[in-house]
């Protein structure tokens, strides 16, 4: 049963009503086929209406949605022949951070990913996507492989940002965070990052920092979650939306500033209404990334990518 968001419930019970319409039985009083084809064509313009002009935080909510593709997900539309790997040959394993090599349309390549999970089991297994000290040092080991037998590195992020417990943070959160980063610049081979929902902060960074750097049309990528800043700047979390909105977190948003490279459209009424969609769009927009990539030497990639975030922030003086 789809989930629909508090702003899409007008198209929930027009939806509702060609459910149970396609339930009837067939009689002369009505013509059953005429109705549903008339309350689709309503759902779907309401849809459209809905979605050109969604705020902020209407994007946040659909970035969140628990339908949206997922980094495993993607990883199965995607790559084929993938072979997982596991630890950081240092702690543990950490479920949050998905990895391994495989084949993208036929190039090898190390793939890497923030995993949140699709259901109540899958989620708690997967910390909601919140990774660990030990789940970046398992992304930097998979970096430092990929450098090491020349492959082009694919990373898919959705976090709401690393795991902020005592134990992570006793373990060394923020230097294995700041290592992710630097493992991201010093790739010498072509690195291209999607944040396909939720880019939480340094969580997402450590992963992002990439010669391509690419967003979902309803993704979004911040330092903090709009609540986060809602409860610093106004002590009051529920000033949510006004923080979403002068946080500039949107795909849209992040383009004009130079910040990302290329928006991935989704499908009407967002990546989770039509995952397959979703995928194939992904997937000629992380190919055309990858292609202009591939061939420049190991310095140029490094020394591309280096210049790339040096210029972010920069003003006219």
């Amino acid at each position: 049963m789809r989930q629909y968001l508090e702003f899409e419930k007008p198209v929930a019970e027009l939806e509702a009503k060609i459910e149970e319409l396609r339930r009837m039985p067939a009689s002369g009083e009505i013509n059953i086929a005429d109705e549903v084809a008339r309350l689709s064509a309503k759902a779907d313009a309401q849809l459209k209406s809905i979605y050109a002009k969604l705020s902020p935080w209407q994007k946040t909510q659909v970035a969140r949605h628990a339908e949206r593709p997922k980094a495993a997900g993607v990883i199965a539309a995607l790559i084929e022949d993938f072979t997982p790997l596991a630890g950081d040959r240092a702690f543990a394993d950490d479920a949050a951070v998905v990895g391994g090599m495989g084949r993208f349309r036929g190039t090898p390549v190390v793939v890497i990913g923030t995993e949140k999970g699709t259901d109540t089991e899958t989620r708690i297994k997967h910390n909601f996507g919140m990774a660990k000290p030990e789940g970046y040092r398992k992304a930097r080991r998979l970096m430092e492989l990929a450098g090491r037998f020349n492959m082009p590195i694919l990373t898919f992020v959705d976090t709401s940002g690393a795991f902020p417990g005592i134990e992570a943070e006793a373990r060394g959160q923020a230097e294995a965070i700041a290592r992710g980063i630097e493992a991201c610049l010093s790739a010498p081979v072509p690195l291209v990052a999607t944040i396909i929902g939720e880019g939480g902060s340094g969580g997402a960074i450590a992963l992002a920092a990439g010669n391509s750097v690419l967003m979902y049309e309803h993704a979004i990528y911040s330092v903090i979650s709009p609540e986060g800043c809602a409860s610093i700047l106004w002590r009051d979390s529920a000033q949510a939306p006004v923080a979403a909105e002068a946080m500039r977190i949107t795909a849209q948003d992040l383009k004009k500033l130079g910040l990302i490279d290329e928006i991935v459209p989704e499908p009407m009424g967002g990546a989770h209404r039509d995952p397959e969609t979703a995928l194939a769009s992904l997937g000629e927009a992380v190919e055309k990334q990858l292609k202009a990539l591939l061939g420049l030497p190991p310095e140029a990639l490094k020394a591309k990518r280096r210049e790339k975030f040096l210029a972010m922030g920069k003003v006219g003086l």
